[in-house]
């Protein structure tokens, strides 16, 4: 890593959460005056997810000041969170910053630049007893084609295997007026797509004055942004997802046909085990629901392999699972125990027979995706595109394309695939005929 440029450099790991969040703590960090420090300051948004997560967060820290002896080194994110004494043993890291703290100006300062005369290295505070969660407003997200808006932090469900409610805190949600001004601002800035972001996005309004659900909170986004093109949800609960929600996915088509769905599991002991709200056939019954009211939909999901006390049959549960939602975009972890959860204390299977069937879920995951990838070709797509040659479609499907600026909206004809990609014509090219709207 080259030493930072403007003299700050803000490394993020993990989720949309902590993209939108790094865009925050880097106004706030420059104001606070890191981007004026001789050598420069590296801040560090990591994630808890996985101990892998955290182990990659670390060999980068140590990375970076073997690179940049004189910058000063600030870790934040989930894992300073929840792990905040092994960063501040670490020789490389100047401050460790709690998950709240690192979102204000003043929590910067902390260092001995600023006047601070105290060795106070870990400053972190009880996430839990954080109740509110600011709208922060935010011109734009550095290098992205959509935007994120955080709408909800915080979990108060406490599935076995996740150590997330412990980095994030209790849920909390964002006031409606705040979401919807935050849009507004984004699509004035020429963004074509928002995606609302959450830890736990469909417990959003619980904690509001007349505890209003998510799909009150987009209808309200679709009716006051008239010129917002694209909404797009990230990951849902699918159990919580209520009616309107429901309603609005079928009539709304802004509202883009692409749910993530945090399934984990396709065994109902699996799932009992992992403290989930759902079984099984609740998964689904959703998504055989949800195709109803929007036949093209497409879904994604969060698939865990190796759980503790897993037997052969309940993994062949989780694989058929994928055939029985029609799961087409799949997120797959193998099991990794976090230390302070539940499932760290369960028997553990043996790591090479996790990665197995790591490898066995993604295969056929990958087979799904193709499945998928063909079914498109020869439709008619509109594509945003985030890069040149490269673009996602409403389904967030990866299409290559020839023409258009990132950000922007473009019509395409689906020709093939080559595995991982759709390839794509102008529509121009071919007559209307030959192309089926997808």
């Amino acid at each position: 890593m080259q030493e930072p440029k403007s003299g700050l450099e803000i490394v993020t790991f993990g989720c949309r959460m902590n993209t939108y969040e790094s865009e925050v703590m880097r106004r706030e960090a420059s104001a606070a005056g890191l981007d004026a420090l001789k050598g420069g300051a590296v801040v560090f948004n990591t994630c808890a997810v996985t101990a892998e997560a955290v182990r990659q967060a670390k060999q980068a820290i140590r990375k970076t000041r073997r690179e940049n002896p004189d910058a000063r080194i600030i870790v934040t994110g989930c894992a300073a969170q929840t792990e905040p004494a092994s960063f501040g043993d670490m020789a490389e890291v100047d401050l460790v910053l709690g998950n709240e703290d690192k979102l204000k100006a003043h929590s910067y300062r902390a260092l001995p630049d600023f006047g601070v005369n105290d060795t106070e290295k870990v400053r972190v505070n009880d996430i839990m007893s954080i109740s509110e969660t600011a709208g922060h407003l935010v011109d734009a997200i550095e290098g992205r084609a959509r935007a994120i808006v955080q709408v909800q932090n915080g979990c108060d469900h406490r599935c076995t295997f996740c150590i997330i409610p412990y980095g994030r805190g209790n849920s909390r949600s964002v006031p409606m007026g705040a979401v919807v001004e935050q849009v507004k601002r984004l699509t004035g800035n020429g963004y074509a797509e928002v995606v609302l972001s959450g830890v736990d996005l469909t417990s959003w309004g619980a904690d509001l004055p007349g505890a209003p659900k998510l799909g009150r909170l987009v209808r309200a986004i679709l009716s006051q942004v008239p010129d917002l093109p694209r909404l797009r949800l990230s990951s849902i609960d699918s159990v919580e997802a209520d009616p309107e929600l429901i309603t609005l996915i079928g009539d709304e088509p802004r509202l883009m046909p692409h749910l993530h769905l945090s399934l984990q599991a396709g065994d109902d002991m699996i799932l009992k085990r992992m403290k989930r709200r759902h079984l099984r056939d609740d998964s689904i019954r959703f998504c055989a629901n949800i195709r109803a009211v929007r036949p093209d939909i497409v879904f994604g999901a969060d698939l865990i392999a190796g759980f503790p006390t897993e037997t052969e049959a309940m993994f062949e549960n989780t694989l058929k699972l994928v055939a029985d939602c029609s799961l087409s975009h799949l997120h797959v972890f193998p099991f990794s125990p976090r230390e302070g959860t539940p499932a760290a204390r369960m028997p553990q299977l043996d790591r090479g027979l996790i990665k197995e069937r790591a490898a066995r879920l993604r295969a056929v995951g990958d087979q799904a995706y193709l499945t998928h990838l063909e079914s498109l070709t020869n439709t008619r797509q509109s594509v945003l595109v985030e890069r040149d040659g490269l673009g996602r479609t409403a389904s967030f499907t990866m299409a290559a394309v020839d023409a258009g600026e990132p950000g922007t909206i473009i019509k395409r004809i689906v020709t093939g695939h080559d595995g991982q990609r759709l390839l794509t014509v102008a529509a121009s090219a071919l007559p209307l005929s030959s192309a089926r709207a997808a």
